[in-house]
């Protein structure tokens, strides 16, 4: 799932009261989310806070797609056509709902609650993304992991796995990807990586050990919560930079907060990003995508009822390489 569109302007709140010191490393940037709908036969509207103008990465975490819940009966779903990406790996992660997943490879598999599915393009897939008729409420993340440039055009893979809940305290972690509250998933990353999602009791804190040479971002499902002193509402992604060995989270709230917690070593190369593709040169993307309008590269998607989607036009000015802010 992706878009055009531009990012937005961050912006900055603390909780802490006024004149409490705050370590440099525990000062949290609150990453507004906006409204982005997605194109094809049914689209639907998703929250995105990665990427923005002021910053575009977390890790190598490069797009946050937050969506839902949604009743299906009202909005009819997901139906995203047959459409290819390049130089990333998506990561679909369901809080509610079933999404039928097909790719180029011959991947078929559905998406579900607690379930991580992660594809990497390399140098070239396509996929399709419909909720099953079995979903009564769509509600979930759809996040992009850049690749680094050696690893970029590598070969396309589908990888499926079923993190077991632990125990923090307060609550509990699904560990996706790399690891957290002692527990490490066996799902192999291009660079080091951290994703899990996290449920806090109400009133709860917790204290987590984390990797003091990671970024972190918090992303708010449900629930207020303090993250190192700053508050976030639903749907707001935190920001903190490297440096502490602990995070401390406070549901604030008298009901369960669920999060998705993301980090990552700094990303330091620069990167292209348009549509679905990211390369390395605006010259790189416009040849992915002569390649999706002229049927080669990325294979077919078998099973899907209906178009591809088409790739929209190369916009006229030079396409303007991202990077980490320093």
């Amino acid at each position: 799932m992706s878009s055009t569109e531009a990012g937005w302007v961050e912006s900055q709140r603390s909780a802490a009261p006024s004149g409490t010191p705050v370590p440099e490393e525990q000062h949290v940037e609150v990453l507004p989310a906006r409204d982005v709908p997605l194109g094809g036969p049914r689209a639907i509207t998703v929250r995105r806070t990665l990427p923005q103008r002021t910053r575009s990465l977390i890790g190598a975490w490069c797009f946050a797609d937050h969506y839902g819940p949604q009743d299906v009966a009202t909005t009819g779903g997901m139906d995203v056509a047959p459409h290819p990406h390049t130089g990333l790996q998506t990561v679909s992660w369901l809080f509610s709902g079933e999404i039928e997943h097909r790719d180029s490879i011959g991947s078929h598999a559905m998406v579900r609650p607690g379930e991580l599915n992660l594809m990497t393009s390399g140098r070239g897939i396509a996929h399709s993304e419909v909720s099953t008729a079995r979903t009564t409420v769509l509600h979930g993340v759809q996040l992009w992991v850049a690749l680094p440039d050696q690893h970029r055009r590598t070969a396309p893979a589908f990888q499926h796995y079923a993190p077991r809940p632990v125990l923090i305290d307060g609550g509990e972690a699904r560990v996706f990807l790399g690891t957290l509250a002692g527990d490490t998933s066996p799902v192999p990353t291009f660079t080091p990586l951290l994703g899990a999602e996290l449920t806090l009791a109400p009133g709860a804190t917790t204290s987590l050990a984390i990797d003091p040479g990671f970024e972190h971002g918090l992303l708010v499902d449900s629930g207020e919560v303090l993250m190192a002193g700053t508050l976030l509402r639903p749907a707001e992604l935190g920001y903190l930079a490297p440096g502490g060995d602990t995070l401390t989270l406070t549901n604030t709230t008298d009901s369960t907060a669920r999060l998705v917690l993301l980090g990552g070593t700094p990303f330091e190369e620069q990167i292209v990003m348009w549509w679905n593709f990211i390369g390395s040169s605006g010259e790189e993307i416009a040849q992915a995508r002569h390649d999706w309008e002229n049927g080669t590269r990325f294979g077919e998607v078998h099973g899907y009822d209906g178009a591809a989607l088409r790739a929209p036009e190369m916009p006229k000015t030079p396409l303007k390489p991202r990077g980490r802010v320093h």
